[in-house]
């Protein structure tokens, strides 16, 4: 068992995507490149440019570093944004919309960190899709927090245990850069013939 001071908020959305892929990255350290997180890294890269100023009539802070003590959360923002007082996270991402909820995931833990840190409510928050240079609103409905936090205990005990998911083959194993590392199929195989004898 091992102890944990805060959970990253990027865990969260690799956890959503695949608690293997979690397990790889945050407990044993592993990461590959491919040309997906090549692009995502570099999108980054250009986004992190810390500073603060104005767009039109909406205050930008850039690169800015969030925390929860209530959820154990820390990461950096992409972009925070104030416009007519309300506050609201933006995540970039490389790609266009996905099928999936890990990217609404990482804006609401990042809602509830500006939350703790600034004592106001936060309603809403945006995902940036860079391909499609598109704006998507993200709702931090009720629901859309109880995922979370249930997300942000399934990545504790992840961390604090150390034991690793079962690796399963899915659609979204297509573009993960850990493929190699996990092989899925290779794991299920091993499986059916561990239970034929």
């Amino acid at each position: 068992m091992n102890e944990i001071d805060y959970i990253p908020i990027a865990a969260l959305n690799q956890h959503a995507y695949c608690p293997h892929r979690c397990w790889r990255m945050f407990c044993a350290g592993e990461f590959v490149d491919n040309q997906y997180t090549v692009e995502g890294t570099s999108l980054h890269d250009r986004v992190h440019t810390v500073g603060d100023g104005y767009r039109e009539e909406t205050w930008q802070l850039r690169a800015i570093w969030l925390k929860s003590n209530k959820y154990k959360l820390i990461g950096k923002a992409d972009l925070i944004e104030s416009e007519n007082g309300e506050l609201y996270p933006v995540e970039y991402k490389r790609g266009r919309k996905g099928e999936w909820d890990n990217d609404e995931l990482q804006v609401c833990a990042q809602a509830l960190c500006l939350e703790e840190m600034m004592g106001k409510s936060i309603t809403t928050g945006y995902i940036y899709y860079a391909h499609s240079h598109q704006r998507q609103l993200v709702e931090i409905s009720e629901k859309l927090r109880q995922t979370t936090i249930a997300t942000i205990d399934a990545v504790e005990i992840l961390l604090v245990t150390g034991i690793m998911p079962k690796a399963v083959k899915t659609k979204r194993c297509d573009g993960c850069s850990l493929y190699s590392q996990c092989l899925p199929q290779a794991s299920e195989k091993v499986g059916r013939y561990q239970e034929a004898y």
